[in-house]
Parts: C-alpha cells; structure tokens; sequence
C-alpha cells in the first residue's frame, strides 16, 4: 500500500463516519436539533428557514457519507480519480462550505473554524484521488 492509497482510505472513512452519523443524528432527533439550530439562527436572516435548511443539510450529510461508505465498500479509493469515494470527498466540501456560510452568519467563528479543519481535510483528500 502506498501512502495516497492510505490517504484516500482514511479520507474517505473519516467523512463516511463523520457525516452518516451526523446526518442520522439529524434523522434521530429532528426535535432536538431543530430546537438547537433554531436557537441559533434566531437573530440571522435563516432564522425563519432552520426547519427547511434542516432538510436541506440531513440529505447532502446522507448523500456526503454514503457516498464515501459506497466507496469504502466498493474498495473505490483504490483507483485514483474521481470515482463514487471520490465524488463523496467532494460532496464532503459541498456540506462543509454550507455549515460554514450558516456558522459565519450566525457569527459563531469558533464554529467556523473547526469547519475550516475540516475543509482542509477534503483539500488534502481531494489532491490524493
């Protein structure tokens, strides 16, 4: 094994894992999240769209992380390019750059920041397939 295979294997399992739960939390406890979220967003211009963007954010999670479970079970970050593993790296950005705008809004930078880790996770992942 070589490290960009290494690399894309763990890229793609550490989105898989991070967003399918997520997204399943999301799933699991819509009155919880819901409720938090919509504490949140109270004084920003999406304050009257949390239950929509709530939606919204819990499908491209989903589609983020089982994407790259696809791809991990497909063994599919064995082949460089962008294939189902890679394209679930990339919609891994996509999700990503959508908590962002919202934590930015919000003016919760702290948060933004730890979104920003994570970017720069799928900017190193999307450079190894």
């Amino acid at each position: 094994m070589d490290a960009n295979l290494i690399g894309r294997l763990f890229v793609t399992a550490f989105f898989a894992v991070t967003f399918l739960q997520s997204g399943l939390d999301k799933v699991l406890d819509r009155e919880g999240n819901l409720q938090y979220l919509s504490e949140h967003f109270q004084h920003t211009p999406l304050g009257s769209w949390v239950p929509q963007l709530l939606t919204t954010i819990t499908v491209l999670e989903l589609v983020a992380g089982g994407l790259c479970g696809l791809g991990l079970i497909l063994l599919d970050f064995r082949q460089p390019g962008m294939r189902v593993a890679g394209w679930g790296v990339a919609m891994s950005g996509v999700v990503l750059l959508c908590l962002l705008f919202g934590q930015r809004l919000a003016k919760d930078y702290a948060g933004a920041a730890v979104i920003a880790a994570y970017f720069a996770v799928v900017l190193l992942g999307l450079r190894a397939f």
